[in-house]
């Protein structure tokens, strides 16, 4: 009796090898470019190496198990005491231990000009690898500024934060060798409404941290519970009573909550349970109960909102960056498994409309890698400049200041709206196989389920669109952007059409109903003139005909005539290009 193994039927054919051991850096040209152009003396051996550790089998069978395998909750101990602990996978903290080794947190904050732009593009790749064991990488990154300026606190945890070690140990933070923050801003009633928030905070006393007090409230979102530290949102009272008389509301201010008291002992922080959530699942979301946790005030009383909305704009950031890096490495699936794959008689890539669809994806992916990147140097030169960093002298600090408020909402809105569509027909190509999950092994499926948060993190796509509008009062953005767009005028009537289109809206003012609509005109608009600068002119202009002459509302309704194989061969995942 012939065993099954041996049944000529289960003969395996035309099938695309598995996409692994392939450094994600060298085979992605759009980003060596981009980053050349910001950053031209970046550190290439450090991007090499990370390129082909995030690209490793090893690696990738780590990101499997961290999502297969997810985080547990441990609310008690067996004698009945409480721990609030949260158990991960050991391939959580391998993938974390490498992210902070890769100095994807708070180390750019130490190193000068650059560092924030290199800290992008690696963090881009990291993210094609594993994205949601970035989260607390994330919000240990945008919590920096607000910790300088809280120099006791910024004494105590700051070297921690900037080392570019993981130690995940649940233990006091002077013993460790690297922290991570992490941040609780929503409630169940208020969600992106963070001033209907009823956490309330009652003064405690003072010590070498500053004002002390005691949380009582909730957390709704309380993203990576085992981080070391937290910045909250909570409702201040004033006056030594607590809330009884004398006791006056303080307004919403933002604190510092440690899980781990400055005596030695655990800060009481109730984990009431981790968020089943459609994606994300390496990442522990949870739900939290503060009664009479310590914390410590940052910034002035009844100023939590403007501290939140500057760390919220680095995470965003990271939205837009960790999107771009998904839709790369989607794309890099698409082109490998079309590469392999026969069907009617020749490889799916060279079939006409596989090559339309191929060819749409590949400009969206690099116009995304554009605009990220762009919004990542306007960071670094604007935070460096605070600081005095020399920087090249044909850096306009006050037109980076101008972009970098304004390509915030604008990059998250758009990047991370395309994402879900873009995922979907990057999917599309690998046929059934992209559907697939197989115990993790399906990575087009996890990229799927991935896509839709960046979009809702940190504020959805409403949210972004009213940031644009309180981003165009107050500066003068409209000679800011007649700037910025300088170089790439005349370069094609379809780009000098939307430009004079884009500066009249600003110029004139749009309803907020129309917010949106300027979003994407403005997003699209900065790719172009992005892709002028550091870009191929035959990937420009593919994307001025199909972007701006026309509005295709699904990929692959390319206009007849462009160079759809030159734009598949640039896209191409092959190292060494």
């Amino acid at each position: 009796m012939k065993s099954l193994a041996m049944t000529p039927t289960h003969t395996v054919t035309n099938q695309s090898t598995p996409f692994t051991d392939v450094n994600l850096f060298t085979s992605n040209r759009p980003l060596q470019d981009a980053l050349a152009h910001h950053h031209p003396s970046f550190d290439r051996e450090r991007f090499q190496s990370l390129g082909a550790l995030c690209g490793s089998a090893e690696m990738q069978a780590h990101a499997r198990l961290a999502n297969t395998q997810g985080p547990r909750l441990l609310t008690h101990d067996r004698f009945g005491r409480r721990v609030d602990q949260v158990e991960f996978h050991p391939s959580y903290h391998a993938l974390l231990e490498a992210a902070c080794a890769a100095r994807l947190h708070g180390s750019p904050w130490a190193e000068g000009p650059g560092g924030h732009i290199e800290r992008a593009a690696a963090f881009m790749l990291f993210t094609e690898l594993e994205p949601s064991v970035l989260c607390p990488v994330s919000m240990t990154y945008a919590v920096a500024p607000s910790l300088r300026a809280h120099p006791a606190l910024h004494a105590a945890f700051g070297p921690g934060l900037m080392a570019p070690r993981y130690d995940a140990r649940f233990m006091p933070h002077p013993a460790k060798l690297g922290l991570t923050m992490g941040m609780g801003m929503t409630e169940k009633q208020g969600g992106s409404d963070v001033r209907a928030n009823t956490t309330r905070a009652e003064v405690d006393g003072e010590d070498a941290w500053g004002q002390r007090y005691r949380l009582t409230g909730h957390k709704w979102f309380f993203s990576a519970p085992m981080c070391d530290a937290f910045l909250v949102l909570a409702q201040a009272q004033t006056g030594t009573e607590g809330l009884g008389t004398g006791a006056s509301v303080g307004g919403l201010s933002c604190f510092f909550l440690p899980r781990w008291r400055p005596d030695g002992t655990v800060n009481p922080l109730h984990i009431q349970r981790l968020k089943h959530k459609l994606g994300n699942h390496a990442n522990a979301s949870s739900e939290v109960e503060f009664e009479g946790t310590h914390a410590w005030l940052v910034g002035e009383v009844g100023r939590g909102v403007p501290q939140i909305l500057a760390m919220g704009a680095l995470t965003r950031l990271d939205c837009a960056l960790g999107t771009a890096g998904l839709m790369r490495h989607a794309l890099s699936l698409a082109l490998h498994h079309t590469a392999q794959r026969h069907a009617f008689g020749k490889p799916l890539i060279d079939q006409p409309l596989m090559k339309a669809v191929l060819a749409d994806l590949a400009l969206e992916s690099e116009a995304a890698t554009a605009l990220a990147l762009r919004l990542a140097a306007a960071v670094d030169h604007t935070e460096n400049g605070q600081t005095g960093a020399a920087l090249p002298p044909s850096i306009d600090l006050a037109h980076e200041a101008v972009m970098r408020r304004l390509l915030t909402p604008v990059a998250k809105f758009w990047i991370c709206k395309r994402g879900s569509a873009f995922a979907q027909e990057a999917m599309e190509c690998l046929g059934g196989n992209g559907y697939v999950e197989e115990q993790g092994e399906g990575v087009m499926a996890r990229i799927y389920r991935e896509m839709p948060l960046n979009s809702i993190w940190e504020g959805a796509g409403n949210i972004m669109a009213l940031d644009l509008m309180r981003a165009l009062r107050g500066h003068d953005v409209a000679a800011a952007l007649e700037n910025e767009c300088a170089s790439a005028r005349g370069a094609h009537p379809s780009f000098d059409r939307a430009r004079d289109r884009v500066l009249l809206a600003v110029e004139q003012g749009v309803e907020e109903v129309q917010a949106r609509q300027l979003a994407r005109d403005l997003a699209v608009l900065l790719q172009a003139a992005q892709l002028c600068r550091h870009a191929p002119s035959f990937v420009f202009e593919a994307f001025c005909a199909s972007r701006l002459a026309t509005a295709a509302d699904a990929f692959g309704l390319l206009p007849a005539g462009l160079p759809l194989e030159a734009l598949i061969a640039r896209a191409m995942p092959v190292e060494g290009r």
